[in-house]
């Protein structure tokens, strides 16, 4: 997958679950949980309030690789 994201180590940090990370973010624990497997990729607004709520930069919580061909 091209988009992979460090979202579970920045929950962890903070010490949320992924109910308290969705219910910050607007997202269900579903979403949440969707996301750091790498099966979802975020709206932009919504990895914009992710890495607001980490209180890092988008490009510390996802980074996009280009798959080979």
């Amino acid at each position: 997958m091209p988009l992979q994201n460090r979202l579970k180590e920045h929950r962890a940090r903070l010490g949320l679950n992924q109910q308290e990370m969705g219910r910050r973010i607007g997202a269900s624990r579903q979403t949440v949980s969707l996301i750091e497997r790498g099966d979802y990729s975020p709206s932009v607004t919504l990895a914009l309030k992710i890495a607001k709520v980490c209180g890092v930069r988008v490009e510390d919580v996802f980074q996009y690789e280009e798959e080979e061909p």
